[in-house]
């Protein structure tokens, strides 16, 4: 359950005393035309998880500024077709953690994109990310 700080009633009255700054269209105006001049470059690499029921994709995109963020893609493995998707935003001081442990929405059926934030990578949470790459395969049947 969402804890706040207020009532509930006195929530929709709420009215912040900080006023919007002079500049604030400006600002975004130009913020989103810089953004708009780099090439999203977009790449998705197959991970090999060992996980049988989603597929996974090591995900890089040109953020603000051309900088790479990178996130998970996981999808339903049975999925023949596009599915509703699920974007997570960990936010600062966190990251996108190990893929396994970001199964709900694809076993729900969804792709997930959970992304680390730009420059941040993972100051809590459960592990860092390029360690799926020196893992052990999984063992098989036979092993």
């Amino acid at each position: 359950m969402a804890l706040f700080d207020l009532p509930r009633e006195q929530l929709h009255r709420y009215r912040s005393a900080s006023a919007e700054p002079d500049d604030f269209d400006a600002f975004w105006s130009a913020t989103l035309t810089e953004a708009r001049q780099h090439d999203l470059d977009a790449r998705f690499e197959p991970v090999d998880t060992g996980l049988v029921t989603v597929r996974v994709y090591d995900a890089t995109f040109a953020g603000f500024g051309g900088h790479p963020v990178k996130g998970w893609l996981t999808l339903p493995a049975a999925a023949a077709e596009p599915v509703p998707l699920v974007v997570e935003f960990v936010g600062y001081g966190g990251g996108r953690g190990l893929p396994h442990e970001h199964l709900l929405w694809a076993s729900t059926g969804r792709a997930h994109f959970v992304m680390d934030t730009r420059g941040q990578g993972s100051g809590w949470g459960g592990g860092e990310a390029l360690r799926i790459r020196w893992a052990p395969p999984p063992p098989t049947r036979d092993s």
